[in-house]
């Protein structure tokens, strides 16, 4: 795939993880995801309660990536309750493990979209960070692209970084 410019391939790949929090969400945890303005961050804070965090390598390995998904406490709250059909009031293992598989599940199928542009990536394993103004560690500090979502349950954000 060859893009016209920059502008062009990071639209692709916004894209290829917008596409993929929608139908991963719609499909396991019934849930409308609305994504906002994608924009660059500037910092390593999180825009939430709990994060999780997978990272990606190219097969030769000289490209390397990271996606976040953080959600706030209402947010995993509400999604992983319609995900595994039982109401949860706080975040405990079950929730963190949930937000670790969406992210897995969000991560692999951004993965399969980016392909179709051009750029190949595997997953590592992911994990998951939680409590009040966290930090993200991404691959670089540079370049961090921030998807806002909303969802009837609140509001998560998707982080994506490759160097």
């Amino acid at each position: 795939v060859l893009f016209r410019s920059m502008t062009d391939k990071v639209k692709a790949t916004i894209k290829c993880f917008v596409e993929a929090v929608i139908n991963v969400l719609g499909t396991m945890a019934m849930v409308q995801v609305k994504p906002g303005q994608a924009y660059l961050k500037k910092d390593d804070k999180a825009k939430g309660y709990i994060t999780g965090v997978i990272g990606m390598s190219s097969p030769s390995g000289k490209a390397r990536g990271t996606m976040s998904i953080t959600f706030t406490e209402q947010s995993a709250l509400g999604i992983v309750s319609n995900m595994l059909g039982e109401q949860f009031t706080e975040i405990n293992q079950d929730v963190i493990d949930a937000v670790g598989e969406m992210t897995n599940m969000i991560c692999g199928q951004a993965r399969k979209n980016l392909v179709e542009i051009g750029m190949q990536f595997d997953g590592a394993i992911p994990s998951v960070v939680t409590g009040k103004d966290h930090s993200i560690s991404h691959v670089s500090s540079k370049a961090i692209l921030a998807i806002p979502f909303t969802t009837q349950f609140g509001n998560l954000t998707v982080e994506v970084c490759f160097s």
